[in-house]
């Protein structure tokens, strides 16, 4: 396994007894809030069951660690093996992606008894291994953590995408998390010139954060603070999603497809669901007012760029983004906001090479046909996000805690 995929190799038992039942115990508590048949739901084939994703994290650590470094470790049930696999084609096949929310069975009771097997297995892992079989295993738990934490981000996200399609348009909590409000826009500079991207140094990073390498960057121009939903209400009062000069030739086609108006979540004042006379906004506490000065989210890459043409500006590269995170001072809503879109196509690093065994399918295979996103959102747990971070959607999804900083190239 690359020396920057993980920095698990000297992890101590004690770091990682601590550790893990604390990532564990965060998803269940994202989970409380909703019912059993809340848990069930699956909106689209891009989304999950919220109990589908408490079983398929707990599968990761049954499926690469417990079965091949736990001598006598019994699985809680063979079939699970199948129900929540969920694109590792090494591991054998799955049940399909777009059909998790038709099982009914197993019940969220059996999901968290499945979990508690795991728990209890892994923590004897941990506790027994031999010094050999640690070395194997803790560089994976450490992925597997940081796995689940990403699940725990589309946990909310996916919820948050069922909700909008019921008329009810209900509110996961009332105290969910929220981004917060940007300040002043400023427009800060930075010279540009050769820079190191790429993960380096201690901590953890995904293989598709590295290797770190060389860029050069012309002079640019970043925004301080994330595009808010007053500009975008603007942009769309200014006829933005009715004229086609300002979209790419793809966003446009879906404009018209789906009938775009506004971001996801938005209602128009005179939605038949929640007609109030003013824009409002679904999101995790329920349906609110628009807020001039909170980040606009809910927005795909397409209209992402179609705002940025709009505006005068551009989406940034995620190596300018990159280097403005290490670089550049008073930027705000790095990473408590939204992920945010770069101009920049999902491709591996120069000398690239994927993680050894199973975890050779986590990222290295969906490097075609993507956009990049940089930062980290409201949703993202505490310590998981980082300056080399990169996420990655097609250009059309908008189910995510998605939206905008603009870049532009320096004034003369």
């Amino acid at each position: 396994m690359p020396a920057f995929a993980s920095p698990a190799g000297d992890a101590t038992r004690a770091v990682a007894l601590a550790r893990y039942p604390a990532v564990r115990a965060h998803t269940l508590d994202l989970a409380a809030p909703l019912s059993a048949e809340d848990q069930a739901l699956q909106s689209m084939p891009d989304a999950s069951p919220a109990k589908w994703h408490q079983a398929h994290t707990s599968w990761f650590f049954e499926a690469l660690l417990l079965r091949p470094l736990l001598p006598d470790y019994q699985a809680f049930d063979e079939r699970f093996f199948y129900l929540f696999n969920s694109y590792y084609e090494a591991l054998g096949p799955r049940h399909p992606r777009p059909q998790r929310g038709l099982l009914s069975r197993p019940s969220l009771d059996e999901v968290r008894a499945y979990r508690a097997h795991v728990d209890a297995a892994m923590l004897r892992l941990i506790e027994q291994a031999d010094t050999d079989s640690w070395a194997r295993a803790a560089p994976l738990l450490e992925l597997g953590l940081q796995h689940e934490q990403q699940h725990q981000e589309l946990l909310l996200t996916d919820i948050l995408h069922a909700f909008s399609c019921n008329p009810l348009l209900p509110a996961y909590a009332e105290a969910a998390p929220e981004a917060p409000d940007g300040g002043a826009l400023r427009w800060l500079a930075h010279a540009g010139g050769a820079a190191q991207i790429g993960h380096a140094g201690p901590g953890f990073a995904f293989d598709n954060e590295g290797p770190r390498h060389t860029v050069l960057l012309a002079p640019f121009e970043m925004a301080s603070r994330l595009v808010n939903q007053g500009e975008y209400l603007d942009f769309i009062q200014d006829g933005g999603y009715r004229r086609p000069e300002l979209w790419l030739s793809d966003g446009w086609a879906r404009v018209q497809a789906e009938g775009w108006q506004a971001p996801a979540y938005w209602l128009a004042p005179d939605d038949p669901r929640r007609p109030a006379g003013h824009w409002q906004r679904l999101g995790l506490r329920g349906v609110q007012a628009l807020r001039r000065e909170a980040p606009v989210l809910g927005l795909s890459f397409y209209e992402a760029a179609a705002y940025a043409e709009w505006a005068g500006a551009r989406l940034p590269s995620e190596f300018e983004w990159e280097l403005a995170a290490r670089e550049l001072t008073g930027l705000e809503q790095l990473y408590d906001a939204a992920w945010q879109w770069t101009r920049s196509a999902y491709h591996p690093y120069p000398g690239f090479k994927p993680l050894a065994g199973a975890a050779a399918e986590y990222n290295g295979k969906f490097m075609v046909g993507q956009l990049v996103l940089r930062g980290a959102s409201l949703a993202t747990p505490p310590g998981h996000a980082r300056p080399s971070y990169r996420n990655f959607f097609p250009p059309a999804a908008r189910w995510q805690f998605s939206g905008l900083r603009l870049a532009r190239d320096p004034l003369v």
